[in-house]
């Protein structure tokens, strides 16, 4: 007698299948209050363009208690599930859901209905401390032996940062993957290149230098991290640091190729304190040594009568402020967030080392305040970025980080959901007809039903 079982439908052994996948109808965004006064939520937003809701919001779930500052989450399972080594028998089904300022973990079930789900579980930070000595987590991933959680600090708001692990059926805080973790010190984003067994780490800060927002002497005493680090994905060694300069300072987001046959990705880089641009970095391997080159450089520009928040008054000027950035599936065209200045760009990247500008609109920002299209003013400015596995549709969110926010925009923020439509050979546009706003509530990660660009990883070229 032989066991069969059904591989859920929405992994795929490529990207190039994945690109091929019906259009998402949903999206998940994270909801959160600054003030911590009212619990956080997980949005369910519809995007289906034949819907009477296109555009709206058709689900909610309140967390149970205030104070989590919902961040980066994401999928319990995904297409790595399809690796040589990982559990086929998975299914994407629950979000995992990590406060950054709580170090709570929330397991919500979007089965059976993915417009109403559910909380199935809480793990308390106390937990999550005794087995791992982690806190303030961060970002979600979906790997083939279990589900990964970078953290940001240790059990008493310093460092070092790292990675917890989670059992992929029980949600049971395994402990933390670092078996040699080097020099490593200060956290934020890891991925990696799961086929080729190498994992990249970067660096933002211990939790006492950012979560009661930025000050200008920990900048300027370059206190934040400058470095990539390599390991050995399956011995979970570390391997080599990169230095990108100390006076880059911020070292964020982690966009490695979807084609497992290439080993390079893309990081970006918040601020050059020499003249307060932002970059993107490729890290890339030759004669066997890991070594990062920058090849897009995004300006400062000068306000021209615009207002300066306090923050930037002793600079005189509006540093882009690159938060975040997203790669499509095909690895063609990567979309950068310029949180300062209020843009976001598209870069044809077919060609890692000599990006292409392709597209650029304003939404927002201390320097544009750009309204949408349909005229309603949009507070913030194009944060967190996510883009559909066709790569035609972008989603777009405004929040940072509370305390920061209050910083940068000190006359205050209002979340907001915008769509983008893509071009196939490059080029953006606005959706006229799509803007969700959250109200009091700030928006930051942006889940896409059945994955999404950053959401998955895949073993198979």
């Amino acid at each position: 007698m032989s066991v069969t079982f059904t591989v859920d439908p929405t992994f795929f052994p490529s990207p190039r299948e994945a690109m091929q996948a019906p259009p998402e109808q949903l999206a998940y965004v994270a909801g959160l209050y600054p003030r911590g006064d009212r619990p956080d939520f997980i949005a369910v937003v519809d995007v289906d363009p034949q819907s009477a809701h296109y555009g709206q919001i058709v689900g909610r779930v309140d967390l149970p208690q205030p104070g989590d500052e919902l961040h980066h989450f994401g999928w319990n399972a995904c297409s790595s599930a399809l690796c040589p080594y990982a559990r086929p028998h998975l299914e994407r089904r629950y979000l995992i859901v990590p406060g950054l300022r709580s170090s709570r973990i929330y397991v919500i079930d979007t089965k059976p209905d993915p417009r109403q789900p559910r909380l199935v579980k809480t793990i308390d930070s106390s937990e999550v401390v005794r087995r791992a000595g982690y806190s303030r987590l961060h970002t979600v991933h979906c790997g083939p032996d279990a589900i990964y959680i970078s953290a940001l600090g240790n059990g008493d708001s310093t460092g070092p940062g790292g990675i917890v692990l989670l059992d992929h059926d029980s949600f049971t805080v395994l402990g933390r993957w670092e078996v040699d973790r080097g020099p490593q010190y200060l956290a934020y984003d890891f991925f990696w290149h799961i086929a080729q067994d190498v994992a990249v780490s970067s660096e933002w800060a211990t939790p006492d230098l950012f979560e009661n927002g930025l000050r200008l002497e920990d900048l300027l005493n370059k206190r934040f991290g400058h470095r990539l680090h390599f390991w050995d994905l399956r011995r979970r060694k570390h391997v080599q640091a990169v230095d990108l300069g100390e006076e880059n300072q911020m070292v964020l987001e982690l966009r490695p190729a979807h084609d497992p046959t290439k080993l390079y990705g893309f990081v970006n880089t918040v601020v050059n304190l020499n003249d307060l641009s932002s970059g993107i970095w490729v890290w890339y391997q030759e004669n066997g040594s890991w070594k990062a080159r920058r090849v897009i450089q995004i300006p400062a520009e000068k306000p021209d009568g615009v207002s300066l928040p306090p923050a930037l008054q002793p600079v005189g000027a509006i540093p882009p402020l690159v938060t975040d950035i997203d790669l499509s599936l095909d690895d063609r065209f990567l979309y950068v967030s310029c949180w300062g200045t209020g843009e976001l760009r598209q870069y044809d990247v077919s060609d890692p080392f000599a990006p292409k500008l392709t597209g650029t609109v304003r939404l927002g920002g201390i320097l544009h305040r750009a309204a949408h299209p349909n005229g309603r003013p949009l507070s913030g400015a194009p944060q967190m970025v996510e883009i559909s596995r066709d790569g035609r549709r972008v989603y777009v969110t405004n929040s940072l980080y509370s305390s920061w926010d209050e910083q940068f925009y000190p006359e205050g923020i209002r979340g907001w959901l915008v769509k983008l439509n893509a071009h196939p050979n490059g080029g953006l546009e606005i959706d006229p007809n799509f803007l969700v706003e959250f109200g009091d509530a700030r928006s930051h990660q942006v889940r896409l039903q059945g994955g999404d660009a950053s959401s998955d990883t895949y073993c198979y070229p």
